[in-house]
Formats: structure tokens, C-alpha cells, sequence
């Protein structure tokens, strides 16, 4: 990450936060592999930097889970590909800034940064007003299987995308 440590941080606890969320509900292990990718390119290069080889490692595992995504039947199957092919491009972008060609003006392609930070402020937007209440309100579960409902709620995985769309706006706008 080229930002702030702060920033940084903060991004590689949510990466983590939502990674093991989506790892609860063994349906989503896409979101579960882009949100622990996020959590690893979030650390900041004081206490780890891949270097260059990091777009060699990472590249191809976002690459590949981009076209699982894709033969998959799972209904959000477009967007997870967007994901890994936001995540390769950002891994490559990150390795071509440490080579020292871009550090000092940022990394990546102008117009494709501004692209894939349109698209995920639109799904954000988009997906965010689906976790909005009601006008009756939200209903909380109760009883011995509140846990469960809880994880297994759609809401659950609303909250899971937007939160990883949140993480690639501000890995993004760090680049």
C-alpha cells in the first residue's frame, strides 16, 4: 500500500474481519480468497514488502479465482470477477510501483483506476441500500438458533460484499 500506515491498518483488519465471516458461511470462499488477498496487500511496506515477486504470486491466484468465479452458477459471479481482475491489476500496478518507473507518480492506468473505482462506488451504493430497513424496521432473531439464522441471513452476505467493495475503493484510491 502507498497510503497511510493508519489506512493501511485499517484495511488489513477489515480484509481479515471479513475473510473470517466469509469462511463461517462455507458457501463464499470467493469473497473469503479476495478478502484475505486484500488483507495481504494492505500491510504496509514498512513490515512487508513482496517486492516485485509479490504480482508474480498474487496475480495468478486472483487470476485464477476470477475464472473460477466465472464457471461457477453463483448469481453475483460477474462482480467476484471484476474483484480478481481489480485485485490482479492492482498487484501488478503495486509490483510495477516498486520498480521505481512510477513510485513517485503512483502506480496504475489512470483510466482504469477511475473505471474500477466508479464501478465499486456505484456496487456499494447499489448493494448498500439493499441492507437498508424497512419501514417496519430490522427484526432481530431470537432463541437458541439466533446464531444461525444470523449466519446464514443474506444480509450477512450483503454486508460482506459491500464491506470488500469498500476495502478496493480505498486500496484504489491508495494506488
Amino acid at each position: 500500500m502507498h497510503g497511510t500506515p493508519l489506512v493501511a491498518w485499517l484495511l488489513v483488519g477489515l480484509g481479515l474481519a471479513v475473510t473470517g465471516s466469509c469462511l463461517l458461511r462455507r458457501e463464499a470462499g470467493a469473497e473469503a480468497a479476495t478478502s484475505a488477498g486484500m488483507a495481504v496487500m494492505a500491510v504496509p511496506l514498512t513490515v512487508f514488502d513482496p517486492g516485485p515477486w509479490g504480482a508474480a504470486v498474487l496475480a495468478p491466484v486472483f487470476a485464477l479465482a476470477g475464472l473460477h468465479s466465472l464457471v461457477t452458477r453463483a448469481a453475483h459471479r460477474l462482480h467476484h470477477a471484476v474483484c480478481s481482475a481489480a485485485m490482479v491489476y492492482m498487484a501488478v500496478a503495486m509490483a510495477a510501483g516498486h520498480t521505481g518507473h512510477a513510485a513517485h507518480l503512483g502506480a496504475g492506468v489512470p483510466l482504469l483506476t477511475g473505471a474500477l473505482l466508479v464501478y465499486f462506488a456505484w456496487y456499494v451504493l447499489r448493494t448498500g441500500m439493499a441492507l437498508v430497513p424497512g419501514p417496519a424496521g430490522p427484526t432481530a432473531p431470537s432463541g437458541p438458533s439466533a446464531a444461525v439464522r444470523l449466519r446464514y441471513a443474506p444480509e450477512v452476505a450483503l454486508a460482506c460484499r459491500v464491506s470488500m467493495a469498500l476495502g478496493m475503493l480505498a486500496m484504489l484510491l491508495a494506488l
